[in-house]
């Protein structure tokens, strides 16, 4: 069997292999430069205090100081090159991590927030850190423990015996930081999630006075997060210190040890200390891996969640692009249940529209007529069933080129912080005036944006606070025609719309019809409908009737009038309860009746 491939994040810390055998060379150079205090020591003690050489003392100064200073120099090139590695690991994953914030709430909404942000920057923080340093230094450990050795086996043993209790230490540290750890992470996300569905709803919880009990909920989350992480910081806190007070009962170790070996003529005064500088060099790394083994911890936590999120949501491919669409939507028997579910709320809808033809979506709430749209236009994947576009399905588009030819205006709809023109031009880098203005016009809103204080540059301010809703939704009707897409989609386009936006809203519609698009319109306002010629008819999640909207209607008022004999003025008004039947037949200009 062939090895499994390298994940997204394997390949990006491999792209760095070449830095990280630059810092190993570091390293080592820098572990050799660490023994410089312990050789001057030793020299000091056994050659400059007997001979009483000045001289040799100032040679040795020259000398000592000379490595020092190109210790630092390392040390801070290492550091450099540590910080850049993660920088680069960083900006490689960056566009993936906020192609996952996209798509995850389209995917898997459990797993959805900032999440992976946060999961990235976790990890960039510990590889630019003291922890990977550390990690380095690890493996010069039996040098330092091996120089004790030579010095006098005793001392070597002393030291070795404190090496293997810091060491038992480390992992102690790992056993009991791990579950608690997991523990914070959750807590973390789920106050996150808290704060965020407090700030996107801060218009309700004060206007309806939920803002205490919210308040109440943020407190309890806090409390069981800051007891979490209480624990994890004791644990960590508690072992760290341990393992500093044992290092410093190790030096005194070492140089009780040495002070007996002098004693019994068996070592130098010079090996004292530079056996104990020695001893604290080896042990340093392990201490300095305990101190971080919260942030390690943490980091290995985010790069599980984010690996396994990469894997779940691989990188789009690119097919070959194809032409631009001219002539038909099919929907082929689609099931469709919204994402993170296995509830079907669309079941075997089926029909196929052609250039020139606008459909409009009825239905009481509840039947499924978002959440197939919302499977019309690619946002939601279907259970069951294809989407065409010119016989191709919505597979073979990327996203970037099928968006080129959807326009979608949703329920819920957002502008984004910036200019009209910025929106109305989907972002796009450096617009043509003319494309935006022609969009505006066709969406009827050319003269309302000039009535603003900077017309066209007027700033909407996030999600577009600076416009009235009805102000909101034309834009983002404008929005949905710009480019002239051939699939224009409107989820409850005039729920915010006086009449002159339903006047305008159904001249956009017939505009796109003209051009040769396909409209389809969700709504449950009848005067939405005017400006199409095909309806569908949905209920508990099914087709319920399809074809010409005369005669849906007609259908709709048969049935009625069989179900209510004795009654035919409740049967004129109602088609089995899903819409206003002579409200869709006027329009928005001949009355405006409130939908059943």
């Amino acid at each position: 069997m062939g090895a499994a491939p390298r994940t997204e994040l394997a390949t990006a810390l491999a792209a760095a292999r070449t830095s990280y055998i630059g810092v190993a060379v570091f390293t080592g150079i820098l572990n050799i430069l660490f023994l410089t205090g312990s050789f001057f020591m030793l020299q000091i003690y056994d050659r400059v205090l007997p001979s009483r050489s000045i001289p040799t003392l100032i040679g040795l100064c020259v000398l000592a100081f000379a490595l020092y200073g190109f210790q630092a120099v390392l040390d801070i090139a290492r550091n450099r090159v540590l910080i850049r590695i993660a920088g680069g690991v960083a900006e490689t994953l960056d566009r993936r991590v906020y192609e996952l914030i996209v798509k995850l709430p389209l995917r898997a909404p459990t797993m959805g927030g900032f999440e992976p942000v946060r999961d990235l920057d976790q990890i960039r923080s510990f590889m630019s850190g003291g922890g990977p340093a550390a990690l380095f230094d690890l493996p010069w450990m039996p040098l330092y423990l091996g120089i004790c050795y030579v010095f006098h086996p005793l001392l070597g043993l002393t030291a070795t015996v404190g090496a293997l209790i810091l060491v038992a230490i480390t992992v102690i540290t790992e056993f009991k930081v791990r579950q608690p750890s997991i523990e914070v992470s959750a807590l973390g996300s789920r106050r996150n999630s808290l704060a965020e569905m407090s700030r996107r709803n801060s218009e309700v919880l004060h206007a309806m006075g939920m803002v205490g009990r919210f308040a109440a909920l943020w407190s309890d989350h806090g409390r069981h997060y800051l007891a979490a992480h209480q624990r994890v910081g004791d644990i960590t806190g508690g072992l760290g210190g341990l393992s500093r007070a044992l290092r410093m009962m190790l030096q005194s170790a070492v140089l009780a040890v040495g002070a007996y070996l002098v004693i019994n003529q068996q070592a130098t005064a010079g090996i004292i200390i530079a056996g104990s500088i020695l001893a604290s060099r080896a042990l340093a790394p392990v201490e300095l891996v305990i101190a971080q083994w919260r942030t390690f911890v943490a980091a290995r936590q985010s790069w599980h969640r984010l690996n396994n999120l990469l894997i779940r949501l691989p990188v789009e491919e690119h097919p070959m692009v194809l032409p631009r669409p001219k002539n038909s939507l099919s929907v082929e028997q689609i099931s469709v249940a919204p994402p993170g579910t296995n509830i079907v709320v669309v079941q075997d809808a089926a029909f196929e529209l052609k250039a020139g033809q606008g459909l409009g979506i009825v239905g009481p709430s509840a039947s499924g007529k978002s959440s197939l749209v919302r499977a019309i236009v690619g946002v939601w994947i279907t259970v069951r069933g294809k989407v065409r576009i010119d016989g191709a399905t919505l597979e073979q588009w990327s996203s970037e080129a099928l968006g080129e030819h959807i326009g979608y205006l949703p329920q819920d709809m957002e502008l984004f912080a910036g200019t009209i023109a910025q929106n109305i031009a989907r972002l796009e880098p450096s617009p043509a005036s003319e494309k935006v203005i022609a969009a505006a016009r066709a969406a009827g809103v050319h003269e309302m944006i000039l009535a603003l204080p900077n017309g066209y540059e007027t700033q909407m301010g996030e999600g577009g606070t600076a416009l009235s809703a009805g102000q909101r939704q034309r834009i983002g009707l404008a929005r949905a025609l710009y480019g002239d897409p051939f699939l224009v989609v409107l989820d409850e386009p005039n729920s915010s719309l006086d009449q002159d936006g339903d006047e305008a809203l159904t001249r956009a519609i017939l505009g796109v019809r003209a051009r040769g698009g396909i409209v389809v319109v969700v709504a449950h306002r009848p005067s939405a409908m005017a400006g199409v010629d095909q309806l569908l008819v949905m209920r508990n999640g099914r087709q319920h009737a399809f074809g010409p909207k005369d005669t849906v209607i007609k259908e709709a008022m048969k049935a009625a009038q069989q179900a209510q004999p004795g009654n035919p003025a409740a049967a004129s008004v109602t088609a089995p309860g899903l819409v206003s039947v002579p409200a869709v037949l006027r329009g928005p200009n001949r009355g405006r009746e409130t939908p059943t």
